[in-house]
């Protein structure tokens, strides 16, 4: 069986991204992020679409922000979230190179047909 030549902590790094969308909601937060990129959406609009109870709503977002997957900024009284793009193109990489590349479990061809 082969070893795991990555260094650990980016593993870690990566567990903890996967968990942090691993339940439906932030999943659909991470989608409406993505539709609404690079503008992103204040915290109403995602409430609005999601109709998730406010409390809720910040303890999920929260967590994406914790494991560096959402950006936020302050917009007067509001937050605005965007989706961390670089954080998600860096999750993908990492995928992609144990999957396509080192052990070629898929073809990158079929990858990228999905993508389209």
């Amino acid at each position: 069986m082969p070893t795991a030549r990555r260094a650990p902590d980016k593993v870690v790094k990566y567990a903890d991204m996967f968990s942090a969308m691993g339940t439906e909601a932030r999943l659909r937060i991470m989608q409406l992020l993505l539709a609404a990129h690079p503008d992103g959406l204040v915290v109403g609009e995602i409430q609005a679409e999601l109709d998730i109870p406010n409390s809720t709503l910040s303890h999920h977002l929260d967590k994406l922000k914790s494991e560096d997957l959402v950006n936020v900024s302050r917009e007067s009284t509001f937050l605005r979230y965007t989706a961390n793009t670089d954080a998600l193109q860096e999750v993908l990489q990492f995928l992609y190179a144990e999957c396509c590349t080192r052990n070629k479990a898929l073809k990158p061809e079929s990858i990228i047909t999905i993508c389209k």
